[in-house]
């Protein structure tokens, strides 16, 4: 599934939060939204994924407006994780995972053998299968958002929208998790702080600064010292790998 924003603008009272951002997610590749706190990254993926509505704008899903979309259809295309991922009531890992398959589920249907057989990849993909029996709040932070992961690919979306979602996990896991994400092989955008780690798994940036994107394109050539100085505030200096990996020294 395509992802087009056209000129979204969102606003607290008089506060704008957003300033006419568009981009365009497609051809299976990972984008990376980067940009220090405050600057409206997750505001941005709030209002794609439905949880605040644009003051100004349109998002497009495979060039249909998002509005007119049901949330059950956009479900069976798009998953997200976000950065918090607290549930309020408790139940097994297998159980969390498995609401991934919830909108493939008819009402009143019940699983099927391919729904478990999905779930059980997905939680062996991150990692969690051993803990399928667990329960969910007895898990660490980290192997909260490994499970949260899990019920994103079992959801079996062709537009994935990640809030952080190696946050609170040791660098191994860090690693694997965009691994995964990568070799999924659809359409993923992410927000992360990590900007080395940006660098070395997306094809696509975008820099945002003050609810704006102030710079976009291919790693190498969005990733430069000037940006580094600009969006973030810091002097460094880039040098870059054979195989694109960014080496950044700050000074």
């Amino acid at each position: 599934m395509d992802l087009t924003c056209k000129n979204i603008s969102y606003s607290i009272k008089d506060k704008q939060i957003l300033k006419n951002i568009s981009l365009n997610v497609s051809g299976n590749k990972f984008f990376t939204i980067l940009g220090p706190n405050g600057c409206g990254k997750t505001t941005l993926l709030k209002s794609i994924y439905r949880v605040l509505k644009p003051t100004f704008g349109e998002i497009l899903l495979n060039n249909k407006n998002i509005e007119n979309i049901r949330l059950k259809d956009s479900a069976k295309e798009m998953a997200v994780v976000a950065q918090f991922n607290e549930i309020n009531f408790d139940c097994n890992v297998e159980d969390i995972v498995m609401l991934g398959r919830s909108p493939h589920i008819s009402f009143l249907q019940s699983e099927k053998q391919n729904d478990f057989d999905i779930v059980k990849a997905a939680l062996k993909d991150v990692g969690m299968l051993d803990k399928a029996d667990r329960s969910y709040s007895s898990l660490s932070g980290g192997e909260k958002q490994r499970v949260a992961l899990a019920r994103a690919i079992a959801q079996k979306p062709s537009l994935l929208l990640l809030d952080e979602p190696t946050n609170h996990l040791d660098i191994k896991y860090k690693l694997e998790i965009l691994h995964i994400i990568k070799e999924l092989n659809i359409n993923v955008l992410a927000v992360l702080h990590d900007i080395q780690l940006a660098c070395k798994f997306s094809d696509y940036l975008f820099l945002m600064k003050g609810g704006e994107i102030k710079y976009e394109g291919i790693p190498r050539q969005t990733v430069t010292e000037n940006s580094m100085k600009d969006v973030y505030g810091v002097n460094c200096k880039i040098s870059w790998s054979d195989d694109n990996q960014a080496m950044i020294e700050y000074i």
